[in-house]
């Protein structure tokens, strides 16, 4: 199955730094290891001024460069071959026009001429998450001459599964990577280089938390680790 990856460009596409182990880091340094990927890393989001009740870049200027320095290490890690980040304000994607995001992504689109998209799952509960995915599927609409030919969603743990059992919202995977104990560690040590946002069990942004999805996700599918997908579209 795996196959249809095999020497492909792979865009990723993510709200905020950590979204892009979180969700498929596993994957990901399996697919540049094993498939020979080309990888293009987005994050739309700086990630952290959330944490105080206004928005100010002064007072998390200190944050801000070190966050910057955790994407530049974690990518390093998993080995995201290209990797480009911008300031969309961090959980207040739904006050941005959703155009200005999808502008970015059909620009950073452009550049890289993807073949497969990956992105979060449309009903996260993170207002980010859902913006971007909003854009990554406007900005991917299937037109003549388009060369993304499969968009993939992935969950992002501290998001996903926070919205229960909103039916029609849940994620319901279609599409699973199983990889090694090799992928996984890269996948926790990539995690660990962020500063601000790596905890402790059992949280489940935590080490020992990753693990323990990517068994359960493993014994899913009669595998040890894997993680799990979406297929949203896939044009043959």
């Amino acid at each position: 199955m795996l196959e249809f990856l095999r020497n492909k460009k792979v865009m990723v596409v993510v709200a905020h730094p950590d979204d892009e182990l979180l969700g498929l880091g596993a994957s990901i340094h399996k697919l540049i290891r094993e498939f020979n990927v080309k990888t293009h890393l987005v994050i739309l989001g700086e990630g952290i001024t959330s944490r105080s009740k206004n928005r100010d870049l002064n007072l998390w200027k200190k944050e801000l460069k070190i966050h910057r320095q955790n994407i530049k290490k974690a990518s390093k890690i998993i080995g995201y071959q290209n990797t480009k980040s911008f300031d969309f304000p961090d959980n207040r994607f739904d006050i941005v026009p959703l155009l200005d995001i999808i502008k970015v992504i059909e620009e950073e689109k452009n550049i890289f001429n993807p073949d497969v998209i990956f992105t979060h799952h449309g009903g996260d509960l993170n207002i980010d998450h859902q913006k971007t995915y909003e854009a990554v599927l406007t900005a991917f609409r299937p037109l003549k001459g388009e060369t993304g030919k499969a968009i993939i969603t992935f969950e992002t743990p501290s998001s996903t599964e926070w919205r229960f059992n909103s039916v029609s919202l849940n994620f319901k995977p279609n599409f699973f990577i199983s990889f090694s104990e090799k992928d996984l560690k890269t996948k926790m040590k990539g995690m660990e280089s962020y500063d601000y946002e790596k905890r402790i069990f059992p949280h489940p942004r935590s080490s020992q938390a990753l693990k323990i999805k990517a068994q359960s996700w493993g014994i899913t599918i009669g595998e040890e680790y894997a993680e799990a997908f979406s297929i949203i579209r896939l044009i043959g």
